[in-house]
């Protein structure tokens, strides 16, 4: 790979773009299937699917044809009108969360925004305004998701944030401490994507259940990551058995599209009244026209039992390596962590985009691993290899 000249895309991006990330690790101009190419023409294998979102992977004919077709009919309308993609979506939803006819959708743009919604929800909860959120959780950037985030450098140079948030550890003796008639509700990650795929101890959503429901407690669950098939169920929740009151939905809702959803459950689907939020762009005909077709298609595929498969497939296949890096593997489905024995996760990270593989490093000792839903069995055998191989580099 060739050098960036000083007046490459690097620098436009530098002069042009705000300075509250690095600069990307490549320009990259289009892709399709499970693979991207950048500017000079390199190839790599997207084990990272834009951070869980690109479900269908890139350029797939459904999504292409959905997005074609509607943006030559109906590209928004504002929330003053329906259109028939937007009622289609949110009656889908409620069928595949399980919701059912007691179930209600709003429509965001994000995951953040699916979040600012939920706390909203929360402060309507019998009046109450104490949340309990979990440390070393992640729930967005905006002011509200942040002040729900876990991890106190993310925060602590925008503080003051919301008030009556209390953060607690993700165990079930702390669960048990923290709930009370005083909460309004309790916010989880049934896995934490962006603490390096850590999963709950077991039997956690289970008794956050029993206890947030004896003491009129709001169950709300941030699925943004973990849901619309990703860890082998359509949400994470169902791999349970519970029902919460609401769960957060965005990223892999419609393929790389953006859109968040807020899906309520049971009584908690009266609690907001007319005028007390909206979304301009929300649920606009665009982006749940993408989401109708990326659910039908992940539906009509079986991708969602693809997902428990390959994620067999590559958990056997990392523990296969025999690398000494290798710690442990962690999560569900094709959301897979890998703890690493040495805070040496960029420098794997980096190996294997020099092979033509993109992973992730969420923090120092993690790698996460996010494929697209239609990974098969070529690509699996290649993502091992590489993978292998940057192991061993950086050893």
């Amino acid at each position: 790979m060739n050098p960036e000249p000083a007046d490459g895309w690097t620098a436009r991006y530098a002069h042009a773009m705000m300075g509250s990330a690095p600069i990307p690790t490549a320009l990259l101009v289009r892709g399709e299937g499970c693979y991207v190419w950048d500017d000079a023409g390199n190839k790599y294998l997207d084990f990272l699917a834009g951070i869980a979102v690109n479900a269908l992977g890139h350029a797939h004919p459904v999504l292409v044809d959905a997005v074609s077709r509607q943006i030559a009919t109906l590209a928004h309308v504002s929330n003053y009108f329906a259109t028939p993609s937007q009622i289609e979506l949110a009656e889908r939803l409620r069928r595949i969360t399980g919701a059912g006819d007691r179930g209600r959708v709003f429509f965001g743009n994000s995951g953040a925004e699916a979040i600012e919604a939920a706390i909203k929800l929360a402060r309507l909860n019998q009046g109450r305004k104490k949340i309990i959120a979990l440390k070393n959780s992640f729930h967005g950037r905006t002011i509200g998701s942040l002040s729900l985030t876990g991890k106190p450098a993310l925060r602590e140079d925008f503080e003051p944030l919301l008030p009556g948030i209390e953060h607690i550890d993700s165990t079930i003796e702390a669960l048990e401490a923290a709930l009370d008639d005083s909460v309004a509700a309790l916010f989880v990650e049934p896995i934490k994507g962006e603490a390096g795929v850590i999963d709950l101890p077991a039997g956690y959503l289970e008794r956050a259940r029993e206890l947030t429901s004896r003491h009129g407690v709001l169950l709300i669950l941030d699925e943004i990551q973990t849901g619309v098939g990703r860890t082998g169920a359509w949400f994470s929740f169902q791999r349970s058995g519970i029902v919460p009151d609401a769960i957060a939905v965005a990223k892999g809702i419609a393929g790389g599209v953006p859109i968040g959803a807020l899906v309520t459950f049971g009584a908690a689907s009266d609690l907001f009244h007319k005028g007390q939020h909206g979304s301009t762009f929300g649920g606009n005909p665009l982006a749940t026209a993408a989401a109708n077709a990326v659910l039908g298609e992940i539906e009509r595929a079986g991708l969602i039992e693809n997902a428990v498969t390959r994620g067999d497939q590559i958990r056997e296949g990392i523990l296969s390596t025999g690398s000494e890096l290798v710690e442990e593997v962690r999560g569900a489905g094709l959301l897979i962590g890998v703890g690493l024995a040495r805070p040496v996760a960029q420098r794997v990270v980096d190996e294997a985009f020099a092979r033509g593989l993109i992973i992730n490093a969420p923090n120092d000792s993690s790698i996460r691993i996010a494929p697209p839903l239609i990974v098969g069995d070529a690509e699996i055998a290649e993502f091992i290899t590489k993978f292998t191989q940057a192991l061993e580099a950086a050893a």
